[in-house]
């Protein structure tokens, strides 16, 4: 799995005109999934996300964890992130997972983070979505559960 982590002061994310989700202060990720992944590369994703100390402290520090600022998580799906730019210039997916296979591997990530008292908030799997953010610092980050 890869996920983007952007911190963000607010953010939403809405299908066909309607939102789907919205959060304040927290993070958006983008979320990928191959078709190599399994059950624990989602565990490893969400107690990473849940940890990850990425905001600040009262030094101005990135020292707090989206768990200690009691920050919310807005997760959409984004297959592209698998997408090989090497050959030619038209994206080749297919690292991707099936659209099955990764739409489980998703819920089960973010079900994973509402277990540990975040809310999430979330667009449709395989919708066209228009995701709006304001990033917080800039604070952009890559993070994947293989090495």
């Amino acid at each position: 799995m890869r996920i983007v982590v952007q911190r963000s002061k607010k953010a939403k994310v809405t299908v066909n005109g309607e939102i789907t989700g919205s959060i304040s202060k927290g993070l958006v990720l983008l979320v990928g999934v191959t078709h190599q992944d399994k059950d624990e590369d989602a565990a490893f994703l969400a107690d990473k996300i849940a940890n990850l100390r990425i905001f600040e402290d009262d030094a101005g520090k990135m020292n707090l964890s989206l768990l200690e600022v009691g920050g919310e998580i807005l997760s959409v799906s984004q297959f592209t992130l698998y997408g090989d730019t090497k050959k030619g210039r038209r994206p080749n997916f297919m690292d991707a997972a099936k659209p099955e296979q990764a739409n489980q591997l998703y819920e089960r990530f973010n079900g994973l983070l509402r277990e540990k008292g975040i809310k999430v908030e979330t667009g449709i799997f395989g919708a066209m979505m228009d995701v709006e953010l304001i990033n917080d610092g800039p604070v952009t980050l890559i993070v994947d559960s293989k090495i």
